[in-house]
């Protein structure tokens, strides 16, 4: 619980770069979900940690009617200023946990690759009781790091320079051995149909492109200057090898559409 609340804390820090270097979601993502939910123009929208608005975005220039709920004041005040061109977007500074909007009737609960920093324990019964009924949860486990095959090398080159501040790699997951979130969901009992897809993607970075990304992930930001830095240089020396070939990242986004 600790670590958790310290790290879903941090990036906060980092708005303005949040902003500059995550990536979008794959469009194809966003298709799916209103192919799932059947979303249509006007729908109600509760998005759970927005950060700057990278999926908010999506859903306002599709028509719905979103309303906000982000811990960090400053990815939150990034966010309003990002999404001023939108009339129905609503951003609210607060823990998921303890918001209470004017009108818990949503055609949709979304939550973009923030739903792991939500406490366990009320996530699921708050969410249910934010929706109207027959309406949906959809949670984009999104941000996975995979390694199918003959992904880029640089990952493993770089270790060493992890394992020289003490932060080694646990485990090199492929994409099939990410688990979802079925399991826990259906523990919840309080959604009926599940439905999830998964989506594999890359995105190519220079040096100091992918040195941005790291900068607001909770991890490194937690580390020390002096740790961040060593990574950092071992990411430079690495890159001055490969002449122009960028750094090849692959991620994984798995969409859950539970309905309530």
């Amino acid at each position: 619980m600790e670590d958790r609340e310290l790290l879903r804390r941090t990036f906060d820090l980092q708005a303005e770069l949040y902003q500059r270097a995550r990536p979008d979601y794959p469009k194809e993502i966003f298709d799916d979900l209103y192919e799932m939910t059947a979303l249509k123009p006007g729908a109600r929208v509760l998005e759970v940690g927005c950060g700057t608005g990278q999926a908010t975005r999506v859903m306002a220039r599709r028509g719905c009617r979103v309303v906000c709920v982000e811990l960090g004041e400053h990815l939150a005040a990034v966010a309003r200023r990002e999404l001023a061109q939108f009339n129905d977007v609503e951003v609210f500074t607060a823990p998921f946990e303890s918001f209470e909007p004017r009108a818990a009737d949503f055609d949709l609960v979304l939550a973009a690759t923030s739903w792991r920093w939500i406490d366990p324990a009320v996530r699921y019964q708050k969410a249910a009781r934010m929706l109207r009924p027959g309406c949906s949860l959809a949670i984009i486990d999104g941000g996975h790091h995979v390694f199918p095959p003959r992904f880029d090398p640089f990952f493993k080159q770089v270790q060493r320079y992890y394992d020289a501040v003490g932060e080694s790699a646990h485990d090199w997951p492929s994409p099939e051995e990410v688990h979802d979130l079925r399991g826990e969901i259906e523990e919840s009992g309080l959604f009926g149909r599940i439905e999830i897809r998964r989506y594999v993607w890359t995105v190519d970075y220079s040096a100091e492109q992918y040195i941005d990304v790291l900068n607001t992930y909770s991890g490194h930001i937690a580390m020390t200057p002096a740790m961040r830095e060593r990574i950092f240089t071992g990411v430079r020396e690495l890159m001055a090898d490969r002449a122009d070939k960028p750094i090849r990242k692959h991620y994984l986004s798995i969409l859950h559409v539970a309905a309530a």
